[in-house]
C-alpha cells in the first residue's frame, strides 16, 4: 500500500537527515524517502543503515532515492528513481516484486512511460517552485495536474510533489492525485505531518460537496 503522505528528506548533513528521520517517525510519519544529494555511495549506504534502523523501530516505510542496490543491502521498502536513474525494468528485476518502486515524471507522457515499464507510484511534479530541487521542472500547477490526470486515466498512484504547502493541500487533492510529497513544509514543523494527515485522510471532494448540499437544503 503507498502512503497518501511521502517526508522527504532535508538536512545539510547525513546527520541532520537522520534527526529528522526520527523527528518524523515521532511524529507519525509512515513513509521516509531519503533524499541525498552530492555525497559519495559509501556516505549513502551507512546514512541508508542507520535510517532503517530508524524507521524499524517505528514501523515506517523507508524509501531510498536513486540508489537502489543500497535500498536492497539495508532491506528498505523500495527505491525512487529520477529521470535520469535506472530503467524500472531492471531495478525491478534486481529488488524483486516485494519493493515498492516510484518514479519522477514531469508530463504525460513521463508519467505512461513509467506505467508501462511497471512502477509503484509517480512523483508528478513540480506543483510550484521549489529550492530544495536544482534543474527544475516546468511547474505543473493545479491545471496541469487535473489536464495530465483527466488524460491519464490510471490506478497508479500519483503523488504530488514541489513545494506544497498546508494551505494548498485540498485543491491539489481536488485535481484527483493520490497523495502527496513533502520536504520543507515538514521539516519546519514536524507537527505539520498530523495536521497533512488530517486534510488527506479528510472528506474527498465528492463528500465535501454532498454535505455542503445537504446542509444547504436543510
Amino acid at each position: 500500500m503507498i502512503s497518501k503522505l511521502h517526508y522527504i528528506t532535508q538536512g545539510e548533513t547525513p546527520e541532520i537527515h537522520l534527526e529528522n528521520i526520527q523527528k518524523a517517525c515521532s511524529s507519525g510519519a509512515d513513509w521516509i524517502q531519503l533524499r541525498l544529494k552530492n555525497v559519495d555511495e559509501d556516505t549513502v549506504l551507512k546514512t541508508a543503515q542507520k535510517a532503517r534502523e530508524l524507521t524499524s523501530h517505528f514501523q515506517t516505510r523507508l524509501i531510498i532515492n536513486d540508489h537502489y542496490k543500497i535500498a536492497k543491502e539495508v532491506k528498505a521498502d523500495g527505491v525512487h528513481l529520477g529521470q535520469t536513474d535506472a530503467c524500472p525494468i531492471e531495478v525491478r528485476d534486481y529488488l524483486g516484486k516485494f519493493y515498492s518502486i516510484g518514479g519522477t515524471a514531469n508530463t504525460l507522457e513521463d508519467c505512461k512511460n513509467l506505467i508501462k515499464k511497471g512502477v509503484d507510484y509517480i512523483g508528478l511534479g513540480p506543483y510550484q517552485f521549489t529550492s530544495t530541487k536544482t534543474n527544475l521542472s516546468p511547474i505543473l500547477g493545479l491545471e496541469g495536474y487535473k489536464t495530465i490526470l483527466d488524460n491519464l486515466k490510471t490506478d497508479t498512484p500519483i503523488i504530488a510533489i514541489g513545494g506544497i504547502t498546508l494551505g494548498e493541500v485540498s485543491n491539489i487533492l481536488d485535481t484527483g492525485v493520490y497523495g502527496i510529497a513533502v520536504s520543507g513544509e515538514i521539516t519546519k514543523d514536524f507537527n505539520n505531518i498530523n495536521a497533512f494527515n488530517q486534510i488527506i485522510n479528510g472528506p474527498t471532494l465528492e463528500q465535501r460537496y454532498t454535505f455542503d448540499k445537504d446542509k444547504n437544503d436543510e
